[in-house]
């Protein structure tokens, strides 16, 4: 076979299989994978740069599905994403963006247009495209009216007088109904439940019907995923005063006669960011708690967080979900985006599943009944395995990039060509996918360049002397930056050794937090946990969840549920963390059922026996 010499020109992307070593194709050939975060050319924040504070960030995601693709729009990115497949984002650069950027977006289809509406303390303007995969964008109105009952913006740091709302709309949200009607939803505070009004056209461009209704507010005395912090423990600001519990993200959805009006809390900053949802039969309520709330909910493993997202149906009727995991080693709101499988059980309970939700999943090509099904069952093969590099700077050593903490990572001596970074699998593995996860460390970009790209070579070995070209990410004219670049081989090859091997990044240092490696282990799943305890707490927020430690294992699903069928939520835990987990996410109304699984890098044992958390 032909090497592939390194950084071709117009290259973009390409994946070079030995045939020698090749395998037998996937069980569902032709199928394409993802897997989170989402593979996108992430933007440069702004905001920190009179601090000299540089990352690339992403955050409050909303998909729309508008005619034949789906747009994705995010917090500041000076712009906008389209796909026609949910796998491929191109970015699309508008015509018209306010100087300021645009903050957790309102994005609406209405069939004929795209309607786009910033986060505000006071009236901006609505905008619109008929065309949105050219960028052009207009407004549908120059300005809002005033929400009626707000204060001026800085005075609701004061007790808000009778019948008067905060300064709005912040994350909003609008939602047309299906008889044609649109309404407004926006909150954003630990202080203020989320509002809802109805909008209408007037002949001056939109007019507020009413005054504003409250539609749901957070309850952390009773709902303990509401609650701040790491794993909801709280946190206290530098004067000791305690950091209050967040809600934000509304986000409307219909599905069957029902209004799902779901939220983001308890705060972004951490693993358990959350969507939950209250349901009504009436846009504007009354609402009612979702006793299976979060529904999205994601505190273990790789990709921390999925609050704060949109739920949105693909063009053959899969309902997703998406949300913003958590990285924050630059800064407090240092994020990504991830998109999760969703659903809406005939009974109408939402459910999203996160379970194994950074492994690579099946991205479907028609209907799937269960989205469990799209998880690939391609295991984690380079989890705290041994990795070396050319060189390092300072601390930043290479066995950072299997460790599976994005707050963690790997600085190169030098951002220089040729770099490399080697992880070994312990003994030869079947690889099917690698994803190279950048992490920026004094990057020194504060907005997009020319220069900010991404381009590498993977190369693999059995013995770690004769190298084969894998897959390569080009500098060619297509290029772009690609902070989380996920590859899917075209065919599964056996090996020990894969390699990085260092093309370009647009940043000052060459730093990787995690190159993750996927595939499957020549062996059995490991078994079934036993000895599964559940003793609900005095406080029924929390319960605590032991086993008995899994020969062979990985690490550990702890799921649970409302039923024993519905084991919906979950929380991975490597065995490194032990074999006890405090669930600090229930809310105090219910019963549980809950399990506990194990996994290897040869798949996932059955389920333990299902325990009642009373």
């Amino acid at each position: 076979m032909k090497r592939v010499p390194l950084l071709p020109r117009g290259a973009l992307l390409s994946l070079s299989i030995l045939a020698s070593t090749a395998l037998p194709a996937a069980e569902t050939p032709g199928r394409r994978t993802y897997a989170n975060p989402v593979d996108l050319d992430y933007r440069y924040n702004f905001e920190q740069l009179n601090e000299g504070i540089s990352y690339r960030t992403g955050a409050d995601p909303v998909i729309v599905r508008h005619k034949d693709a789906y747009y994705l729009f995010q917090t500041l990115a000076d712009g906008y994403w389209r796909s026609t497949n949910l796998l491929d984002w191109r970015f699309v650069t508008p015509s018209r963006w306010p100087s300021e950027s645009i903050v957790a977006p309102a994005v609406v289809s209405d069939g004929d247009r795209l309607v786009i509406m910033q986060s505000a303390f006071g009236p901006r303007a609505l905008l619109q495209s008929t065309d949105p995969a050219s960028g052009k964008i207009d407004y549908l109105t120059r300005l809002l009216p005033r929400i009626p009952t707000a204060v001026p913006p800085g005075q609701d740091l004061l007790p808000l007088p009778a019948g008067k709302t905060p300064p709005g709309p912040w994350d909003p949200d609008i939602f047309i109904d299906d008889d044609g009607r649109w309404y407004l939803y926006w909150g954003s505070s630990d202080t203020y439940p989320l509002y809802g009004i109805e909008m209408e056209k007037a002949p001056r461009g939109f007019a507020f019907r009413g005054e504003p209704k409250v539609m749901l507010a957070l309850d952390p005395a009773k709902h303990g995923w509401e609650r701040f912090g790491p794993d909801h423990r709280g946190m206290n600001f530098p004067n000791g005063k305690p950091v209050g519990n967040y809600m934000e993200g509304a986000w409307m959805t219909k599905v069957r006669g029902r209004y799902y009006l779901q939220y983001g809390a308890p705060g972004t900053e951490y693993n358990a960011y959350a969507n939950g949802t209250y349901v009504s039969d009436s846009p504007l309520g009354p609402f009612e708690y979702a006793l299976y709330n979060p529904v999205a909910y994601k505190p273990g493993g790789f990709v921390q967080g999925a609050g704060h997202g949109s739920t949105f149906q693909d063009e053959y009727g899969n309902w997703w979900n998406t949300g913003t995991p958590w990285i924050g080693y630059n800064w407090t709101f240092e994020r990504r985006i991830a998109m999760f499988p969703a659903a809406f059980a005939d009974d109408g309970q939402m459910s999203v599943s996160a379970r194994f939700g950074d492994f690579p999943h099946w991205m479907p090509e028609g209907k799937v009944a269960d989205p469990e099904s799209l998880f690939t069952g391609w295991m984690l093969l380079s989890y705290r395995k041994k990795a070396t590099a050319s060189s390092t700077q300072g601390e930043f050593a290479a066995d950072r990039v299997t460790d599976e903490n994005p707050r963690t990572f790997w600085v190169a001596g030098g951002n220089k060509p040729g770099e490399t970074l080697t992880v070994d699998l312990g003994a030869e593995k079947i690889v099917r996918a690698v994803q190279v996860n950048y992490a920026d460390y004094q990057s020194g970009r504060y907005a997009d360049a020319p220069d900010i790209y991404t381009s590498f070579r993977l190369q693999y070995s059995r013995d770690s002397k004769r190298w084969t070209p894998l897959a390569e990410v080009g500098d060619g004219p297509d290029r772009r930056d690609r902070p989380n670049a996920y590859l899917q081989l075209p065919e599964p090859v056996r090996t020990r050794y894969i390699r990085y091997l260092h093309g370009h990044v647009g940043a000052a240092n060459l730093a990787i937090s995690d190159l993750r490696v996927f595939g499957n282990a020549d062996g059995a799943p490991p078994h079934a946990p036993a000895g599964v305890t559940v003793e609900r707490d005095q406080d029924r927020r929390n319960a605590t969840v032991t086993w008995k430690p899994v020969a062979g294992a990985v690490g550990y699903n702890v799921r649970w549920g409302l039923r024993a069928d519905r084991l919906n939520l979950s929380y991975q835990v490597f065995v490194d963390k032990g074999t006890t987990l405090e669930l600090r996410a229930l809310n105090i109304e219910p019963s549980y059922e809950v399990a506990v699984e194990a996994f290897n890098e040869n798949g996932v044992s059955a389920l333990s026996a299902v325990k009642k958390a009373n």
